[in-house]
Formats: structure tokens, sequence, C-alpha cells
């Protein structure tokens, strides 16, 4: 879409909600998964670093929000490095016909940027919350001061999230058609809960509220916003989905000066309904950004983001991915896979909370990943250590190759810092 075509102002709600399905939903038969990656990182000392740091580490291929002059190449496997408010390295992905492929570009871009940190003396941490640390935000954009200022307002949980957790995030594509959206759809979203369970390995989360939680960083995403996180679900996801994101209250607005406040309670249904609210017309581009400000546990963004897994020790993200890739490889499988869910499809507290030491959570994460074993040609043996792992009720194993030190110290290296 060009950019006149981005400036364009939006006539009405129904032309906003066709727009919306139109590129959050791209029909297509489905081919390509990929996967985004978030690493804790921290000085030698422990410290978390500065941007110039991370910038002065990552050369060129430094992403243009904390250096606006670099050229920000993507890595040789064709990942593109981003960085979070709290220093939170991530990678992205290109997309890629197979979780085989995926993992072996993704394991060469790993290896390439983890040598430009350890040669500046930073470590990454393959960790989805930081134990140690409290929350402090290093990124200034005015996207990331207005996304804090609105979540300060309901609690503590919103600057928590941006600044000390990590996810693994897996992209699938979304259908071939209607029908096939939404048998994707209602699975990834029915089997989230007992995934959520399997994949659980934040139990601390320094500044959190008192409470014991199998992931902390998923109980952040419950707690900071649920109208911002909770899709209404009445069987149709592409109708459902364009519905729920005009009626979403604006998080931030793009300005030319430094305030991107938003007005209180303001959705973006509000705003074409009444320009005067922001003082000018709403436009395509202010529709797309809307889009980027909502974080529900599986996201339309033209394929399928899956949002609900914490970051795995490394290289355990193979494990939930290859586990979509058979799930969702054949719709009979796909809709074994719902039905098995059934029972504890939309326990997302009980998830985050209790882990696998909840039975039935522990049973359905079991089935599901023995299911996808049976149905996967290349990752038979990984999925069944999980679904192995799931009835002994362990979470993943904890990461001994890389602590939040530089080398190969014990994780005990990296000090406390405030």
């Amino acid at each position: 879409m060009s950019s006149n075509e981005k400036s364009l102002e939006l006539s009405s709600r129904p032309a906003a909600e066709a727009y919306v399905s139109r590129v959050c939903f791209k029909l297509g038969p489905p081919q390509l998964i990929g996967a985004e990656l978030e690493w804790l990182t921290c000085t030698i000392d422990g410290h978390r670093p500065s941007l110039h740091q991370i910038s002065a580490a990552l050369g060129e291929y430094t992403p243009r929000t904390i250096a606006p002059d670099s050229p920000a190449l993507t890595l040789p496997g064709g990942s593109a490095v981003t960085i979070e408010p709290g220093g939170q390295l991530e990678l992205s992905s290109s997309p890629h016909a197979s979780v085989t492929e995926l993992q072996r570009a993704l394991d060469a871009d790993v290896r390439v940027v983890r040598a430009l940190m350890s040669s500046a003396q930073l470590g990454m941490a393959s960790v989805p919350a930081d134990s140690r640390r409290n929350a402090h935000r290093i990124l200034a954009l005015p996207r990331y001061c207005a996304m804090e200022n609105h979540f300060t307002t309901i609690g503590p949980f919103g600057k928590l999230m941006m600044c000390n957790t990590a996810a693994v995030q897996v992209s699938v594509d979304a259908g071939a058609d209607r029908a096939e959206v939404g048998r994707r759809w209602r699975m990834l979203d029915a089997i989230g809960p007992a995934f959520v369970a399997a994949f659980a390995c934040s139990p601390e989360l320094r500044g959190a509220p008192a409470g014991k939680w199998a992931s902390q960083r998923m109980r952040t995403w419950l707690e900071l916003d649920a109208g911002r996180t909770q899709v209404p679900n009445t069987g149709d996801p592409i109708s459902d989905y364009a519905r729920w994101v005009l009626d979403v209250p604006l998080l931030c607005i793009r300005s030319d000066d430094e305030n991107w406040a938003a007005p209180a309670h303001a959705s973006f249904a509000d705003w074409l309904d009444d320009a005067s609210l922001i003082g000018r017309p709403a436009t395509v581009a202010d529709l797309d950004y809307h889009l980027t400000t909502l974080f529900p546990h599986v996201r339309a963004c033209g394929h399928l983001e899956i949002r609900y897994l914490d970051a795995q020790p490394e290289g355990g993200w193979v494990v939930p991915s290859a586990a979509f890739e058979a799930l969702l490889g054949d719709s009979a499988v796909t809709d074994r896979a719902t039905a098995l869910a059934r029972e504890t499809e939309n326990r997302w507290v009980d998830a985050a909370r209790d882990g696998l030491s909840d039975a039935s959570l522990r049973e359905d994460a079991e089935a599901l990943l023995r299911l996808a074993a049976e149905n996967s040609a290349e990752h038979s043996d990984m999925l069944h250590a999980a679904a192995d792992r799931c009835r002994r009720g362990d979470p993943p194993a904890a990461d001994t190759a890389h602590g939040y030190a530089t080398d190969s110290r014990s994780p005990s290296t990296y000090k406390e810092s405030v």
C-alpha cells in the first residue's frame, strides 16, 4: 500500500472493519512458519546494558529504533534484530517452509548475534522473566512512554511485561479460506492454556506482587489490560477480530511531538465517530498503528502470531514450534487437537498460575504433545520426550548452556542491579 493510500481517511466503521479483516487475515494455502525469540541482556557485572553498548555490539545489524542512521541489515539467516523497552534483544525470523528450515536459519543467526554481543562483553540469557533486576525502561521512544503511562494507571504488570520478560512467538499462515482460518484459530486458542502450562518456566519475576505462579511472564499479560488481550469469540474469528479491534481503547496516537497520549477510554470506533477527539480524522495509517498496540494470545497480522509461550531454555523453542507445525498440518489432526483441549480451553489463569501441577492441564498437555509427535515426520522423538516431561509434571529444563553472564560461568555471576 502506498503512502497516499495510508493517508486516506476512513469513512465509516464498516469500512474500517472490512480493512481489518483484509489485512489481518491473508488467505492462501498454509505453507510457512516463523518465530520471534527474545533474550534478556546484561553487562558482564549483571547490569542492564545501555543502548549505546547494544548498538556498538550489533554494528550494522542495529535496529533504527536505537540508532536512526544504522543500515539495520538483516542477519545472514534472514532474521531482523529489534530491541525491546528493557533492553531485551529479539530476533524475528523470515518465514520458512518447515520448522527444520526455520531452526537452521535461526540457529545460524543466534550464533552471529551471540558472538557480537560476547565480543562487546554483553550477555544474552534465554530466560522468560528477570528475577534479579528491577523493571527499568531504557528505550525512550514516545510509543513506549505512552504505553508505560497507560499501563501504570492499571498496576505494575505493564512495566514488568515491557522491561522484565521475554517470550517465544511462533507465526503460522492464517488459512486458505474463512473456514480454515476458523479451524486453525479455534485450535490455537483452545490448546493455549495446556501449552502455557507445558512450557511455563518463569516462577520468579522481580517486582511482581506476591503469589506463586508457574509463568509470571504470562501473569503480566493476564493482569495488565484485559480489554487489550482478550478477543471475544462468537465462532467467526475474522469478524470477531475486526469488531474487537475497533472497540479497544486507544493506547497512543502518533504525533509530531513527544506526547503520544490518547484520550482516556476512547476507542478507535469513537475516533471514527468523532474526529474532534483527536483533532483530525482517523486514517488507514492510524488504524495500522492501532493494530500494533493490541496484544491478544493469538494476534492476527496477516498470519497468526502465537504469543502465549515463555522464552524457552536455549534451543527449546523448537519443541512448541514443531508441535504447532504437526497439529496444524492436517485438518483432521487440527480438529482432534481442539477436541482434546475442550476441558481446559479458556483456563488461562489456571495455566499461568498452576502450570503442570493442575492434573487436567497436565493430561491435556501430554495428550496434545503425543498427538503432535504421532504426526511429525522429523520431530517425533523430541515431542514424545516433551510429553514424557509433562506427564512427570516437570517444567522445561533450566538453561545450563548460557547464564546471564557472557561466558559459561553460572547464573550466580549475574549481579542484582536496581
